[in-house]
């Protein structure tokens, strides 16, 4: 069963690691050990085997051969390790028992063998010795048993293995303990990480005399806790807009009603209650919608109904339903450029209209509203400018959040309850594209980016003069 703590792993991997260098370096000891092993009992055979053929080579006559004889049962051990024989066609000339029945020989007639016999393994060197005199040629083999020279690669290979799982028990303990050392840092943070809490959202993680694979890491991890301070303050002011709103209406409603049952009143005073009443419930609803559509934005919902518009021509169908506010501001409207793209013509309808509302409201009194319509090879910029009180940088990357207003008091907010813009750029993005606000040339210019996109068939877009025709601009939409 795998570990499931980190320092648990590593010394599981240590044990694994050792224990698998430590079986090849002692397989590799015990292989050149018993081959050293068996040369080594070879060259015992060749050094006996040279002493006794110079004696054999030696002996030529039949009647100093018992000599010999008598030195080579002098030189057998008692336990019978070694032993000769002197094979020959004379029988004066021979010497030893043959091989017991059953004995099975391994290896050449000549040079380096092995036979076994009653459960014994013999080591055997055998050679021819030329006649000499009275002998003819014979057959001279030696034989050392294998048993002591098994019985110490036998205690060398346990001993390589005793040493084995020393060695991998030493590594584990040590690696384990080198683990919970260099996993020190890490608890450490999990204690930090215990101590955070919602009630101080400014308490960071720390970053310093951490290792250097912690420090980045860290680094990220309060980078995300920034963002989500962030974004936990911009909740709770956006519940405190939400608030805000809500009650505005809502305090009229009751106000307004309280007054109107605080005596009998006339048909025609009740009937001026309930249009006002109305009009606070509009705005109720107005800014539920928004809320719902904003939600459902925020659940990833993307522009479906996709049709190849002019936006030109949708800029001036948007503005028809504006006409009355445009000529109560005494602000004509002009449109520079035009595209055809594929959109979704109520949901852009409706940030056009947020667009052209905002710039009325928000613009410098009387004069020009322009809506500049620019393609830009792979995306569309529609952009709506309105002569304006510079904004500061600050605020103007802001314009776009949802109740978000320039005066924090709220004051003159007027029918605007300050989710237009955040609309905006919820349609932007259900279209694949983005919002911006900049100020140049003493002009707020806001507007968005659509991304073009693939459709069956997409006509030409009309060819549109970048100059308005003069009663364009005389005349308000």
């Amino acid at each position: 069963m795998t570990p499931t703590s980190i320092a648990g792993r590593l010394t599981l991997m240590f044990a694994v690691a050792t224990g698998l260098v430590s079986a090849l370096a002692g397989v590799a000891v015990f292989v050149f050990q018993t081959l050293e092993l068996r040369r080594h009992q070879a060259e015992e055979l060749r050094a006996r085997f040279e002493i006794v053929e110079t004696m054999v080579h030696r002996l030529g006559e039949a009647g100093r051969w018992p000599l010999l004889a008598d030195k080579l049962t002098s030189f057998t051990p008692a336990n019978d390790a070694i032993r000769y024989r002197v094979e020959s066609p004379d029988p004066r000339f021979a010497y030893g028992a043959p091989w017991p029945a059953g004995a099975r020989v391994e290896g050449p007639k000549q040079g380096l063998g092995y036979v076994r016999f009653e459960g014994r393994r013999f080591m055997t060197l055998s050679k021819m010795v030329g006649p000499y005199r009275e002998r003819p040629a014979v057959r001279l083999t030696i034989a050392a048993d294998t048993a002591p020279f098994d019985a110490s690669g036998l205690v060398l290979g346990v001993g390589v293995l005793a040493a084995s799982l020393l060695t991998t028990a030493a590594v584990s303990l040590l690696g384990r303990r080198i683990a919970r050392d260099g996993l020190a840092p890490v608890d450490r943070l999990s204690q930090h990480a215990a101590a955070l809490n919602p009630d101080d959202l400014s308490l960071r993680m720390p970053t310093r005399r951490l290792p250097a694979e912690l420090e980045g890491l860290m680094a990220a991890f309060n980078g995300a806790l920034d963002r989500l301070q962030h974004a936990y303050v911009r909740l709770s002011s956006f519940n405190a807009d939400v608030a805000h709103e809500l009650r505005t209406p809502l305090s009229n409603l009751i106000g307004q009603t309280q007054v109107a049952l605080s005596r009998p009143r006339r048909p025609d005073e009740l009937e001026e209650v309930l249009h006002s009443n109305l009009e606070e419930l509009e705005r109720l609803r107005t800014i539920i919608n928004d809320m719902l559509f904003l939600a459902r934005a925020d659940q990833g919902a993307v522009a479906a109904n996709l049709a190849p518009t002019s936006l030109a021509a949708l800029v001036r169908k948007t503005a028809d339903f504006l006409d009355v506010l445009f000529e109560e501001a005494g602000v004509t409207l002009r449109i520079e450029g035009d595209a055809t793209i594929a959109v979704e013509e109520s949901l852009l309808g409706r940030a056009l209209t947020n667009l052209l509302d905002n710039a009325i409201r928000h613009g410098a009194g009387p004069g020009r509203v322009t809506v500049t319509i620019e393609d830009h090879g792979d995306e569309v910029c529609v952009g709506v400018r309105n002569r304006g009180a510079p904004i500061q940088e600050a605020h103007l990357a802001r314009l776009f959040d949802r109740f978000y207003r320039l005066d924090p008091a709220r004051e003159n907010s007027g029918d605007s309850h300050g989710l237009g813009l955040a609309v905006v750029k919820a349609v932007a993005a259900m279209h694949g594209g983005s919002v911006f606000a900049r100020c140049e040339h003493g002009e707020v210019l806001v507007g968005l980016f659509l991304k073009k996109r693939e459709t069956a068939e997409t006509p030409a877009p009309p060819r549109v003069t970048s100059e308005p025709r003069e009663s364009e601009l005389a005349e308000p939409v």
